[in-house]
């Protein structure tokens, strides 16, 4: 098992990866405690769960990140008579992190809470960093609240249980933090493809630390998104707008973002058409989408809904090289043009 700690401004944030969660008592400390899950989580694992301790269940998928979940998930806190004193574990992949996130943050005005990640994709980012937040009119995490949890526990072998689609999807992320921040990530995702698809744990628990470290050093100099956060945008904005459109996982759009920033920023001249191809190539590498598979005009209509936008800006993640990300404020004069460039290399 590897540690590794979030030093934000609100709390010290333990991630723990390889730890099994046979060892979930450990971290719980013997406090009143209610489990958060959903339906497919607790077929799969409610036999592992801490005994006597209550559960509540939520449904599948980004159609249940909204405001009508978090008021059952209120109403049965209050059944179970949970207060400020109590731990609210949430057990379960990204959506249910975000939920659990926000309803901790927001119970009572507070209450402690933490994760154990069962995908890979919410391992090196939904549960890492304090962002929670739920949907809002089809538009992704537009209510939110920044606040980080106890601890993070990632049991790789519970990897194992996910389908193929959605264990490769996770690896979007781990490529983006290489993208951004470490060419030597990168690197290694782009030499260790085979392994780490085989769920060997030593790379994936490589994989896994080395993409949190750079999330983290990220969220310790910014916990708010005020600058230097939002180079973890990198693909979001051009992949939430095809995630409304289409509905596909957000790994995958995740990368089909990235891959659109890579043309954008070539196009700027701010990178080479080989790094472009290079970071296209990596993706292909984990079966990960690389097209969009939507009509690229709609893309602009999507994307003026983003939260990133101040007035007729949009800030822009893009690409100097392979480790160099850069934010930049795109009018959305430019990015209509920009997206409409676009055509010709999807054709």
């Amino acid at each position: 098992m590897k540690l590794l700690e979030v030093k934000a401004e609100s709390n010290i944030s333990k991630i723990l990866i390889g730890e099994s969660m046979e060892n979930l008592p450990n971290y719980l400390k013997g406090r009143k405690t209610i489990i958060l899950t959903d339906t497919y989580v607790a077929g799969l694992y409610r036999k592992r769960f801490p005994s006597k301790v209550p559960v509540i269940e939520m449904g599948l998928g980004e159609t249940n990140k909204t405001l009508l979940t978090l008021e059952k998930i209120y109403d049965k806190l209050i059944d179970y008579e949970a207060d400020r004193t109590t731990f609210l574990l949430a057990i379960g992949g990204g959506i249910v992190c975000d939920v659990a996130g926000f309803v901790a943050s927001t119970f009572m005005r507070g209450m402690p809470f933490g994760f154990v990640s069962t995908t890979l994709l919410s391992q090196v980012d939904a549960s890492v960093g304090g962002k929670n937040g739920v949907n809002f009119q089809g538009y992704k995490n537009m209510i939110g609240v920044f606040s980080q949890p106890e601890f993070v526990l990632c049991d790789t072998g519970m990897l194992k249980t996910l389908d193929e689609k959605q264990f490769k999807a996770g690896f979007s992320e781990i490529i983006k933090a290489g993208v951004i921040k470490s060419a030597e990530l990168f690197a290694y995702c782009e030499n260790n493809a085979n392994s780490a698809l085989m769920h060997d744990s030593s790379t994936l628990i490589k994989m896994i630390y080395d993409s949190v470290e750079v999330k983290a050093k990220v969220v310790e100099a910014d916990e708010r998104e005020r600058g230097e956060r939002r180079l973890l945008n990198l693909g979001h904005t051009f992949g939430h707008a095809i995630e409304k459109l289409t509905g596909i996982l957000h790994g995958q759009t995740v990368s089909i973002g990235m891959v659109l920033a890579a043309k954008v920023s070539e196009k700027l001249g701010l990178i080479s058409s080989a790094d472009t191809d290079r970071i296209r190539n990596v993706l292909l590498q984990y079966d990960l989408p690389v097209v969009p598979n939507t009509d690229i005009a709609l893309l602009f209509n999507a994307m003026k809904k983003d939260k990133k936008r101040e007035g007729e800006e949009i800030h822009l993640v893009l690409l100097e090289g392979i480790g160099e990300a850069v934010t930049k404020k795109i009018p959305y004069s430019q990015l209509e043009q920009l997206i409409d460039d676009l055509r010709s290399d999807f054709r």
